[in-house]
């Protein structure tokens, strides 16, 4: 798959090669305490990655786990993922690493997802689950145009205990890009 771009980020596929700044992302407790898992060692996120990079290469993916980097540089700064569910829905997720927050970069990765989910990907639903307490990412959200539709109770095991999470959505005709 080609580079999708965006004004402040380019998401691209990853590569084994990746493994440091995807660890400096996935195995930050900074990060992960918005995220539905726990921060990983070196070992977990060398295996994740190398499932990303699999699922990546297969004729019918299950999901699009994209790198987040700048237009000027390669070096992965976060990641972005959306997964279709069903014939007509997707899931929305992203992170960024902790020293590049208040820059717009998820914003705008989360903007090239969707432009990528309603045009090629062809879905008319989008939703986001985001942990109650992650300010930042519902702003991300509430400022592409999602609505919120209600709260998951114990949504998601992570860091020791049960989440519940926040559930926002957008529609195809509601996305004004």
């Amino acid at each position: 798959m080609d580079p999708l771009t965006g004004d402040v980020t380019v998401l691209r596929e990853f590569r084994t090669t990746d493994l440091d700044d995807y660890l400096a992302i996935a195995g930050d407790d900074r990060v992960t305490t918005w995220m539905a898992f726990d921060s990983y060692d070196r070992a977990k996120a060398e295996q994740t990655l190398a499932g990303i990079v699999e699922r990546s290469a297969q004729p019918d993916r299950p999901d699009y786990m994209l790198a987040v980097t700048r237009p000027d540089d390669d070096r992965v700064i976060g990641f972005a993922r959306i997964a279709p569910s069903g014939a007509w829905a997707a899931k929305l997720g992203y992170a960024i690493g902790a020293d590049h927050w208040g820059h717009g970069y998820a914003t705008d990765a989360a903007r090239v997802l969707l432009r990528f989910a309603f045009g090629p990907l062809e879905r008319h639903r989008v939703t986001a689950a985001i942990g109650p307490e992650n300010a930042a990412s519902v702003a991300v959200v509430k400022r592409l145009g999602f609505t919120y539709e209600g709260q998951l109770r114990q949504h998601v095991f992570t860091n020791g205990a049960w989440r519940d999470s926040l559930l926002y959505s957008i529609l195809r005709q509601e996305f004004t890009d």
